[in-house]
């Protein structure tokens, strides 16, 4: 016999888990499916957090190379990119861990694997080793987003990367372009720039962030320039292909539309 619920939620992310508490809160049996591994979705796992890790600690290397000007004499400021990570991933542990907490403290069924929609009421939750069919009067969908690539171009996480893939490098590279001006790329450029490489951010329209209020990207537009960011704007990607050599990023800008350049 398959186990019953009142409520069962697809997906722990924070829409998902709070949801999945929140329901158990009013009474119903409550039953929280994620395939990660762990709990807390994109935000907790792969984006707000890592990402904020990230630049906390790259603001605080950054700082700590210009020390001497403000007369505190220190050693050679060197990087442990590893350590670095490390840390970053154990900010990821403590509050995934804590939303773990939480589906107890709560008594919502934390069950890991793949959820299937059977029909209107049953679900079959898989992973590796097992499989196992549950029912619910209501199902609640959560499966959050993923990252979107170009057409043609997929991302492999080592030469083309997701915003994944840039919170998980184990070097600094020496050169990085980010295709879009979003706040998600340029979290990350800030990220990389201030551990040293030399970064590039290739944006169609005229500004960076769009949908922010134009003060406020004109104003932040200035302080990444002034950290060291170049920004290629009214600048179209056309194509982006590997070579021996590396990555091609051929573009275009789209108001005088000269010829196809590459960068």
């Amino acid at each position: 016999m398959s186990e019953k619920f009142d409520v069962v939620v697809i997906g722990g992310g924070p829409a998902g888990y709070v949801c999945a508490i929140r329901s158990s809160q009013l009474g119903l049996k409550t039953a929280c499916i994620e395939s990660r591994g762990s709990l807390g979705g994109t935000c907790l796992n792969i984006g707000c957090i890592p990402s904020k890790s990230l630049l906390n600690l790259s603001e605080a290397f950054h700082e700590a190379q210009s020390f001497s000007k403000i007369g505190i004499e220190t050693g050679d400021i060197k990087l442990n990119l590893g350590k670095m990570m490390q840390n970053k991933d154990k900010a990821v542990t403590i509050l995934t861990k804590g939303v773990e907490f939480l589906f107890k403290k709560n008594k919502v069924t934390y069950l890991k694997g793949k959820g299937s929609l059977l029909d209107k009421n049953k679900i079959l939750v898989e992973d590796k080793n097992n499989k196992q069919t549950i029912e619910s009067k209501n199902i609640v969908l959560s499966t959050g987003s993923e990252a979107a690539s170009l057409p043609g171009l997929s991302f492999d996480e080592e030469k083309i990367l997701s915003s994944t893939g840039a919170l998980n490098m184990s070097k600094v590279p020496q050169k990085m372009f980010i295709i879009g001006g979003g706040y998600i790329g340029l979290e990350m450029g800030s990220v990389w720039s201030r551990l040293g490489s030399e970064v590039h951010v290739i944006e169609t329209l005229d500004h960076i962030t769009p949908g922010l209020d134009k003060e406020i990207s004109s104003e932040f537009l200035k302080i990444l320039k002034k950290q060291g960011l170049k920004f290629h704007l009214s600048t179209k990607v056309e194509k982006v292909y590997k070579t021996e050599k590396g990555i091609n990023i051929e573009v275009i800008d789209v108001n005088q539309k000269k010829s196809v350049a590459r960068v």
